[in-house]
């Protein structure tokens, strides 16, 4: 049994949508970050970072004591290596799946996280800002899409790769962007978004959407955190 603790995030639903794939047992432990949940103690044991998503796996592989990982793709990386799935057995397979992983961690999601905050979030519109990530984050699509002229998936076959990715990609209207200039990606996107599993983990989802405080209070928990803030 896997405890994932999760919020409806792009970088939640990467987990839900990874256990949902290889049907492996799972309790969600809500965090809503929206009113704080994620500075309490026992979740900062889980996840010192106090970002969601983070799991608890009660039953490892070679039978230890429960293992806690933080970080969305070490998490994903992690279940990957448990299951034997997702992941390509072979060293060059594998290796194409983990730059494409760690180029979702370190531009897709950071990039369009900014995207996210300058747009829709900051207290003050400021246009270098917006422009400076909404472009990026085009950039970053336009190379997925590059990528996806080729292939039906990322690394080949469908793998955690993908599953980073997409989420991201789900909120394009939200990051200035338009699917149809990206013809490869928007195929990607599609076939991704049918899949069963996906459905089943977006469904997921919908019980925990409307439990948020208003944009003032949320803004303050989640932007205005600093060396003093963190519990030491």
């Amino acid at each position: 049994m896997i405890d994932l603790y999760y919020w409806t995030t792009p970088n939640g639903h990467k987990i839900t949508i990874f256990l949902e794939e290889v049907g492996l047992p799972y309790n969600i432990i809500p965090v809503n970050i929206g009113a704080g949940e994620q500075f309490q103690p026992e979740f900062l044991k889980v996840s010192p970072n106090n970002r969601i998503p983070a799991i608890v796996d009660r039953e490892p592989a070679n039978g230890d004591a429960p293992i806690s990982v933080f970080e969305s793709g070490a998490i994903l990386l992690y279940l990957a290596e448990k299951t034997g799935k997702l992941i390509p057995q072979d060293v060059a397979g594998r290796v194409e799946v983990l730059q494409w992983l760690f180029w979702q961690m370190a531009g897709l999601g950071p990039m369009a996280g900014q995207n996210h905050h300058f747009s829709s979030y900051a207290p003050e519109k400021i246009d270098y800002a917006i422009n400076r990530y909404v472009n990026e984050t085009g950039r970053l699509y336009a190379v997925l899409d590059k990528r996806l002229a080729d292939r039906e998936f990322v690394a080949g076959d469908y793998s955690i790769a993908d599953i980073a990715a997409y989420p991201w990609i789900v909120p394009y209207e939200r990051q200035s962007q338009k699917l149809e200039y990206f013809p490869n990606l928007k195929r990607w996107f599609e076939t991704i978004q049918v899949r069963p599993a996906t459905i089943r983990a977006y469904d997921k989802a919908e019980a925990f959407k409307n439990q948020t405080l208003d944009m003032e209070k949320s803004r303050e928990l989640l932007f205005n955190q600093s060396a003093n803030t963190v519990q030491r």
